[in-house]
């Protein structure tokens, strides 16, 4: 229900499945990461008290994003910072992933729907730097 992709001790990416539950809140991104991942199960009647966040100065290395799988199925394939291959994994609706290092592309393997959260604002072209996979169409469905 939780998996976390790693290759050489650097974390990848995390995925959290549509059918994880846990009482409470459950961060699964270490602090120092720029962009925080927390599944939160709280009871009917639980307050949060109000609350505005204050002006805190972050820097911010490398763009961290969230994928959140409203509808379909997908198939992530990770890669080193080289760009080398490294596993293929697949997520469903209601799955949600961070990526943190290395590289990424994907296949649609059914009409998709996600929702994208990262820093900003976007850079374009400066943001990343495309390739060409080598992935020798992997069947994980």
């Amino acid at each position: 229900m939780l998996k976390k992709i790693t290759h050489n001790d650097q974390l990848l990416a995390i995925i959290i499945s549509s059918k994880f539950s846990e009482p409470g809140i459950r961060f699964f991104t270490p602090d120092d990461f720029s962009q925080q991942l927390a599944f939160m199960k709280h009871p009917q009647g639980k307050l949060i008290q109000p609350h505005v966040h204050n002006a805190v100065k972050r820097e911010v290395h490398f763009t961290k994003e969230v994928l959140f799988i409203r509808k379909g199925k997908i198939r992530v394939d990770f890669y080193t910072d080289n760009q080398t291959y490294i596993e293929s994994t697949i997520l469903e609706t209601g799955d949600v992933i961070l990526l943190s290092e290395g590289g990424h592309g994907f296949e649609m393997l059914e009409e998709t729907e996600m929702i994208e959260v990262k820093q900003g604002p976007y850079a374009g072209d400066k943001d990343k730097t495309r390739f060409e996979s080598n992935v020798h169409n992997f069947n994980l469905i």
